[in-house]
């Protein structure tokens, strides 16, 4: 390769180092969040560990094998610490962070009892809502406005007065509310920032509540992060706005459950060049989520991201032997019963050698919000971190908290979880000066 042709890779920037609070803004305060919120307090008390988050537990090693060199991530990049963050969120329910935890059912009562003089601080502001979009839930702390302009411009308010009530030098922002129904891209009103800004004041049904608060916390310089599978930040009017006021984004869709359990095994079967016949997932899930997906217009926006996932993982067009054509079909079914405890089971219909059928089966008993607070955590921290080291616009490299990863148009997102891990690390060396590690090991032999 001809020095001209070399790949071209930015040198780091300087990061700004992470000095005064972090208020982390969260569009929601059910399950997801409160489960977030009262964990970090836990930690920060010392009664738990922040188990499932890399920022806090996981290590990143440097240089070659034999230098022995592996920090904690926390130690190695200029993270905020759990004790610089504050917590604010909207929600179409009046209760406090306390009375939500109870309602949600995730966390034991003694836990939540111990934590109740902090919980009951955080009070949800009125939120952005409308039930066209989610139209299972209806809750009467909600915001009056003439159009969805005038919503987006009390959302902004209420940034800048948390900001400064709270004495907040950096923001960031994560959808962690409900599902909203399936929406198609509209060039017409999604393409640019002017013919958005245009849609928001006629009231056009193309613009859904999650973009509002998208819009806001870009106009304010806030990275957001979309933890649910709308149709958000990922239009080419609020990309626009990301890259014109510098604010780091990526979303989306929490990759907690049966969609994890994919991006584990599907990369494994293709390693060894297995066939897939089918494979059929099923959960029953009985928390709010549940009851929202309920709603078929809402689970299609759901299908939509679960479905996506094999196909780009396993490149059929590449392997049509063995993966043309594969039946994938995705069931979710609201137990009440069930709470917060969502079961998966997956029947996956393999082919090995000479054609053989076998098959693999998984039951996954997890608990949705304890796998996701982990992931609102690290979000958090990176795209913070993201935003001091002067990144803006779609951070691919946080690809392996999503469903649906956000990327350049021009890409296919990468939903593999080892190489979207392998992604996040060396984007860290990279912004700290450390040589990329691509496991040649070549180096160590004669």
């Amino acid at each position: 390769m001809t020095e001209k042709n070399k790949t071209s890779i930015p040198s780091p920037a300087p990061i700004a180092e992470p000095t005064g609070k972090l208020g982390v803004l969260l569009v929601g305060l059910g399950a997801v969040s409160t489960t977030f919120i009262a964990g970090v307090e836990a930690v920060r008390r010392g009664k738990a560990l922040p188990i499932g988050s890399l920022t806090q537990m996981a290590c990143i090693r440097l240089g070659k094998r034999t230098e022995n060199r592996n920090p904690r991530i926390r130690d190695f990049v200029p993270l905020a610490t759990l004790d610089d963050l504050v917590f604010g969120a909207w929600d179409i329910f009046p209760d406090s962070a306390y009375e939500a935890a109870l309602h949600a059912g995730v966390l034991e009562r003694s836990l939540i009892e111990d934590l109740k003089p902090f919980l009951s601080k955080i009070k949800p502001m009125p939120a952005a809502f409308d039930r066209s979009y989610v139209k299972r839930l209806d809750g009467r702390n909600v915001k009056p406005a003439a159009n969805k302009y005038e919503l987006a411009e009390q959302l902004i308010a209420d940034i800048e007065n948390f900001r400064k009530k709270h004495h907040c030098t950096r923001l960031v922002m994560i959808w962690c509310a409900s599902t909203e129904v399936y929406l198609e891209p509209a060039p017409k009103h999604h393409g640019t920032l002017k013919a958005f800004e245009a849609a928001m004041k006629a009231n056009h049904k193309s613009i859904a509540p999650s973009m509002l608060y998208a819009y806001a916390a870009l106009k304010c310089g806030v990275p957001f992060a979309n933890g649910a599978p709308n149709l958000t930040v990922d239009i080419p009017a609020l990309i626009e706005l990301a890259q014109m006021n510098n604010v780091p984004i990526c979303g989306k869709d929490f990759k907690t459950g049966q969609t994890f359990m994919k991006t584990l095994i599907a990369p494994g079967l293709k390693s060894r060049m297995l066939g897939l016949q089918g494979w059929y997932s099923t959960n029953i899930l009985g928390n709010r989520d549940g009851e929202v997906l309920d709603d078929p217009e809402s689970f299609r926006t759901k299908e939509e991201s679960k479905l996506s996932v094999l196909e780009y993982i396993l490149q059929p067009e590449l392997y049509p032997e063995l993966y043309r054509d594969f039946s994938h079909v995705v069931r979710i079914n609201y137990y009440p019963p069930r709470g917060d405890n969502k079961e998966g089971w997956d029947n996956i219909d393999i082919v090995g050698w000479l054609g053989y059928p076998m098959q693999i089966k998984i039951n996954f008993l997890c608990r949705d919000s304890i796998l996701a607070a982990p992931l609102v955590l690290d979000l958090a921290l990176f795209l913070d971190l993201a935003q001091r080291a002067g990144m803006r616009g779609i951070q691919e490299w946080l690809s392996f908290y999503f469903k649906s990863p956000m990327v350049a148009p021009q890409l296919y997102p990468e939903h593999d979880i080892f190489i979207q891990l392998m992604k996040l690390k060396n984007t860290l060396r990279h912004l700290r000066g450390e040589d990329l590690i691509t496991h040649l090991g070549l180096e160590y032999y004669d």
